[in-house]
């Protein structure tokens, strides 16, 4: 039976730093107020000439290195993300390009806001299954700053940027378990950008828009009910996971999560203080994080989980 299983890691953060007290020159706010309702202590921007593209793929090189795979053993290239660099051609394409992968392979976005990554992620792993492909590309990405309101403290406190891949490989031994999504358009008004062009001109909201405690409330009970509904699928003891990888939102959302799970804190991967909430790119930028500090380590059950506009989510239960 073929399984897949991940090869390599790779992140990307841009350089520029902002931190709570840089936010408060520009915006009511204070590290306090922030760091109280969220855990967020700074988050990255990128530069005016970085793109999305830029991003994913410095994580991209990053995660083939650690795979050990040349670029054109890649059949397979999925980017998760929300804020691509045009409307089209797809930021999978220019990742592509960029990488110098002249095969010809897939290449394409998936646009699932914050569960952009376990989205893609699952798609890779039913090509692989499947015998369509060998070696998959799964990045996330985001620039996220161009898109929010920077004089709305609700809103401009909560997000960065930056970019995490993945190199899925074919394997004879179990890598991901299992895996559910969801997706559910009746609350899409709760989390959105409805910004859109037309004849040329952009109309619309421009920025992200989000009513939070709707979002609070409907995330923990989903999140804790799709972790718990992936768990049973695989036939997996809870207490066996080794750690928790949610989406890098909110801390308070991530607690409660945990808490249904009955995951003690020590096993949450928790990176949301230093990135912010990067969206699609959330989830393996806390991975890499934590796999080269060390935490991390090859063998361990790894469950992965998250929520985004659509509202859209899910879980992964996997073997690293």
């Amino acid at each position: 039976m073929t399984y897949s299983r991940i090869l390599g890691v790779g992140s990307f953060l841009p350089a520029k730093r902002v931190s709570n007290d840089d936010l408060a020159q520009i915006v009511e706010t204070s590290d306090e107020w922030i760091f109280q309702r969220t855990g967020i202590k700074a988050r990255h921007l990128a530069a005016d000439d970085e793109n999305t593209s830029d991003l994913a793929v410095k994580a991209a090189r990053n995660a083939l290195q650690q795979a050990n795979t040349d670029p054109n053993e890649i059949d397979l290239i999925i980017v998760g993300t929300v804020t691509g660099d045009y409307a089209f051609p797809s930021t999978a394409c220019l990742v592509q390009q960029k990488l110098g992968i002249t095969n010809r392979c897939p290449a394409f976005d998936i646009q699932a806001a914050c569960a952009g990554f376990m989205y893609a992620m699952t798609m890779a792993d039913a090509y692989i299954r499947g015998g369509l492909c060998k070696k998959a590309l799964i990045i996330g990405a985001e620039t996220l700053s161009r898109i929010v309101n920077w004089q709305d403290r609700n809103t401009c406190v909560l997000f960065g940027d930056g970019a995490g891949a993945a190199v899925l490989g074919a394997s004879d031994e179990p890598g991901i378990l299992c895996s559910k999504m969801y997706a559910d358009g009746e609350f899409a008004s709760v989390l959105h950008m409805d910004g859109r062009m037309n004849n040329g001109d952009w109309t619309g909201a421009k920025f992200i828009n989000m009513d939070g405690q709707a979002v609070f409330k409907f995330a923990v009970k989903a999140l804790s009910e799709v972790a718990k509904e992936t768990i049973e699928a695989a036939n997996f003891p809870a207490e066996k996971i080794d750690w928790l990888v949610p989406h890098q939102a909110n801390s308070r959302i991530i607690d409660a999560t945990a808490k249904h799970l009955k995951l003690p804190p020590e096993k949450v991967i928790l990176t949301v203080a230093e990135h912010a909430n990067t969206s699609a790119a959330s989830i393996p930028l806390a991975l890499d994080y934590d796999i080269q500090s060390g935490k991390i380590q090859r063998g361990q059950h790894l469950l992965l989980e998250g929520i985004g506009g659509g509202f859209a989510w899910g879980a992964m239960l996997l073997r690293y």
